[in-house]
C-alpha cells in the first residue's frame, strides 16, 4: 500500500493507492472517492460487541468500511469531518498508539482497534472516559482538529485535555484541574493531562469545545411566542 497525504495542515486528505487484492479500512463517512475496481465492504471489524464497545466507549462508528482493490491496482481517498491535520503511525508488532476518540481515519487491516478505560473523571474534554487503542503491526491514520505539533516528553508536561490528539504508550498521566476553583470556573481552562515518562505526545492546535463554546451566542433561538 502506497499513499500520499495532502491538504495538510489545513484540509488533509488520504490518497491511498492499492495493489492488486489490497485492503484498507476506514472510519465510516471516511471515503472522499475511489476508484471504479475498488470493492467496499462493511461490516463490525472483529463481531458486533467490539464494534459496540468502540462505538459507545471509544466515540467511533459502529460500522467500519474496508476497501479492497479487486482486477488490478485500486485507489480511494480519505478524509476526516473536521478540518484539519493528518497523520501516520507505523506501528511495530505489539507496539501501541492511544488516541482521542474521534480521531481515528484509517488504518490497514492488521492494525487492531479497541478501547482503554481513561480514568475516573474521564479524559479527554467532550468525549468521554475511554481512550482509543491501535496496536500493531500495521499502520494506522489519525486526524487532529488544526494542525497537529509533536511534543517530546522527558519527565512531565502538562496539556490541556482537549488538544491531546495521541501520545505513546511509554507514558503515563493523571487528570487534575491546571489551577484552584477560581482558575478552574474562571480562568477558561478546564482539566489537563500530567503526562509523565519519556516519550511523544501530539497536540492539535484548535479545541472543538472551544469552537462550540464561541458558535454557541450565535445560534438561532426560536421564540415560544
Amino acid at each position: 500500500m502506497k499513499f500520499n497525504i495532502f491538504g495538510a495542515p489545513d484540509y488533509a486528505m488520504i490518497d491511498v493507492d492499492l495493489a492488486q487484492g489490497e485492503s484498507v479500512v476506514a472510519e465510516s463517512g471516511a471515503m472522499v472517492a475511489m476508484s471504479a475496481n475498488t470493492k467496499m465492504t462493511t461490516s463490525t471489524r472483529g463481531g458486533l460487541l467490539k464494534g459496540l464497545k468502540r462505538a459507545v466507549l471509544g466515540g467511533e462508528s459502529l460500522f467500519q468500511n474496508t476497501f479492497t482493490a479487486e482486477n488490478g491496482n485500486g485507489r480511494v481517498q480519505l478524509a476526516p469531518s473536521t478540518p484539519g491535520d493528518l497523520k501516520q503511525w507505523d506501528l511495530a508488532e505489539g507496539q501501541s498508539l492511544f488516541m482521542q476518540g474521534g480521531c481515528y481515519v484509517a488504518s490497514t487491516p492488521e492494525t487492531t482497534l479497541d478501547t482503554k478505560w481513561g480514568g475516573a473523571k474521564g479524559f479527554f474534554s467532550g468525549t468521554g472516559m475511554f481512550l482509543l487503542k491501535a496496536t500493531g503491526p500495521g499502520t494506522v491514520f489519525v486526524s487532529a482538529y488544526g494542525a497537529l505539533h509533536q511534543v517530546r516528553i522527558e519527565g512531565e508536561y502538562i496539556v490541556d485535555t482537549g488538544h491531546i490528539v495521541a501520545f505513546e504508550e511509554t507514558l503515563t498521566y493523571s487528570i487534575s484541574k491546571v489551577g484552584g476553583l477560581k482558575s478552574f470556573f474562571f480562568g477558561g481552562e478546564g482539566l489537563v493531562a500530567r503526562f509523565s515518562g519519556h516519550g511523544n505526545a501530539w497536540v492539535q492546535t484548535r479545541n472543538p469545545t472551544s469552537l462550540v463554546e464561541f458558535v454557541n451566542p450565535f445560534r438561532p433561538v426560536k421564540s415560544n411566542d
